[in-house]
This record gives C-alpha cells, sequence and structure tokens, in this order.
C-alpha cells in the first residue's frame, strides 16, 4: 500500500476489493454446482442478473430513465452482457485456470480500445504490454502435441474463444465506463446489470431453439437456492467493489484486483477445475505481468 495512504484509510477498501474478487474468481464452481442440477450458465446468468436488475430499478428507479435516454450507455449494456455471459458460461464448461488467463488478455484490448474510443496515444509502454500479452497468449494456446499449421497458436475450442472474447468485451467495459463516468453511477450500474440479463437471455434463446443448449427447466428448490445466494454474492462484490475502488489509487485498485486470478486458479487446481503445467504457468506469468504494467498508465474501473 503506498506510504501517502494511511492504513487506517486503505485496509477496508483493499480488503473490499479483495471479497469482489474472491466471489467472481470462485463463481466458477457455483455454476457448475448450478449445471449439475440442470440449469445452464446462461440462464443461470439471465436469473441472477435479473434479479439484480430489479434490485436497483426498486431502489433507483430513475436509472431507466437514464438508461432509455442515454445511447452510449447501450454499448455498456452490450459490452457488460458479453463479457458475463461468456465467462460464466466458459468457466462451466472449460478449464478454469485457462479460462481466466485468456480472460486476462485484457490489457491488449484495453490499449487498442482506449486509441480508438478514447483517443489515448499509443505509447512506448503500452506497445511493450501489447507484445507481452500477445506472447503470453501464445504460450497458453500452443498445442504442444502439433505441428506445421496445427501447431498455431490460435483458440481451438469453445471455452477458449469464449475466453478471448469475454476479455475483449470487459476491455469495452471498462473503457467504455471512463469515458461515460460522469453519468451517474445508478445508471451504469443498471447498463452493467441488465446487459448480463438480455445478452445471456438472447443467446440462450437462440441457443434452445437450435437444440443446443437446454430450456429454461421447470422451478426447482434444488437450484433456485443457488441463484438466489448467487445474486446476493454478486450484489455484495459490486458494492464492494464500488466502495474500494471509490477510495483507492486506481493503479492500486487495478493491482488488488488482478488477485482474482489466484483465487480462480488456486480454487479450480483444489476442487477439480483446471490444470497447471509449466508452459501454462509461463504463460500466465506474461499475462500478469502484461496486466501489471498497465497499471503504470491505466486502470480498470469495474469487474464483470
Amino acid at each position: 500500500m503506498p506510504a501517502a495512504l494511511p492504513r487506517s484509510t486503505s485496509v477496508w477498501p483493499a480488503l473490499a476489493l479483495v471479497v469482489n474478487a474472491f466471489v467472481w474468481g470462485t463463481s466458477w464452481w457455483a455454476f457448475r454446482q448450478l449445471e449439475a442440477r440442470g440449469l445452464h450458465p446462461l440462464w443461470a446468468t439471465v436469473l441472477i442478473y435479473g434479479m439484480a436488475v430489479a434490485v436497483i430499478l426498486l431502489l433507483r428507479p430513475r436509472a431507466l430513465g437514464q438508461l432509455m435516454h442515454t445511447p452510449a450507455l447501450w454499448v455498456l449494456v452490450l459490452a457488460s452482457g458479453t463479457t458475463n455471459a461468456a465467462f460464466n458460461w466458459a468457466v462451466t464448461i472449460g478449464d478454469v485456470v485457462r479460462v481466466v488467463l485468456l480472460f486476462y488478455l485484457m490489457p491488449l484490448w484495453a490499449v487498442l480500445l482506449a486509441r480508438a474510443l478514447l483517443n489515448e496515444p499509443l505509447t512506448r509502454l503500452a506497445g511493450v504490454r501489447v507484445l507481452i500479452a500477445l506472447a503470453g497468449a501464445a504460450l497458453v494456446l500452443w498445442p504442444a502435441e502439433r505441428s506445421g499449421w496445427d501447431a498455431v497458436p490460435l483458440p481451438r475450442s469453445l471455452p477458449d474463444w469464449l475466453g478471448v472474447i469475454g476479455g475483449f468485451s470487459f476491455a469495452l467495459n471498462n473503457v467504455m465506463l471512463r469515458r461515460e463516468a460522469h453519468r451517474p453511477e445508478e445508471g451504469r450500474a443498471l447498463a452493467m446489470f441488465a446487459g448480463g440479463m438480455g445478452v445471456a437471455g438472447v443467446l440462450a434463446l437462440v441457443l434452445a431453439s437450435a437444440g443446443a443448449a437446454p430450456w429454461l427447466p421447470a422451478a426447482q428448490p434444488a437450484w433456485l437456492a443457488g441463484v438466489f445466494a448467487l445474486a446476493v454474492l454478486f450484489l455484495f462484490g459490486n458494492m464492494a467493489l464500488q466502495y474500494g475502488a471509490a477510495r483507492l489509487p486506481a493503479n492500486v485498485t487495478s493491482v488488488v484486483m488482478l488477485t482474482e486470478i489466484l483465487f480462480a486458479s488456486v480454487s479450480a487446481l483444489l476442487l477439480g477445475g483446471g490444470s497447471l503445467n509449466a508452459q501454462l504457468l509461463a504463460g500466465g506469468a506474461l499475462i500478469l505481468l502484461a496486466a501489471l504494467l498497465s497499471t503504470l498508465s491505466s486502470a480498470p474501473d469495474a469487474s464483470h
């Protein structure tokens, strides 16, 4: 913690950020438990975020008018919705460690999006971050057992693609939050939760109609309680994020939020949700380094 911050004013906000990172880093286990009880992760996302939307509208009804009359917030709806639908689905069906590392390629996408949407200059440090992130991604995606064109390090499975897409949309989400930081907080919060409900809902309907995913099952206590608990945890985690991020420097917030990678990886290894080898460890170290370097010039404004 920087010396300029008194301990009494920095410990609780930092712990709040860690709580948010823990909620998201271990949420994969809850989504897998819900799927085992017949609830697809996309439908689970719809219900969880639907509850959050209801709470926001109940407590801050003016947020709806802000969303309806602000076109820029609809970009946030799509970005946040894609982030959550992709991430929740990916960690349910894929190797959690691998998915989380691909998701945290965010510094790579953030550099490009900040240039396009915020007109930020492409600095030398930004270029270094991009190269490091690309090298890390190549190691994570490199199929060691293949040769020739088959060995090109590209996403090759649905969880891989979902992790990459989720990370890109997460970067877009954060860039838009920075761009629309002058908007009321409740409008931005509603946009993010409504996006999580809407994008996941549309995708679930399309996949179910095509026979590629199950329809929403009849309500059962076995998964209803889990959905309610996750909705409460996600709302609590979001409140903790807002509390911590508002009281700490942006670079400190960014570093603390990277503990999500630690929570996700350790929980996955302990609970059988992922595996780790030297190649994945090396790629992950490079991706983490790129994310840490990004704190020298910018930092994310929100998580998921």
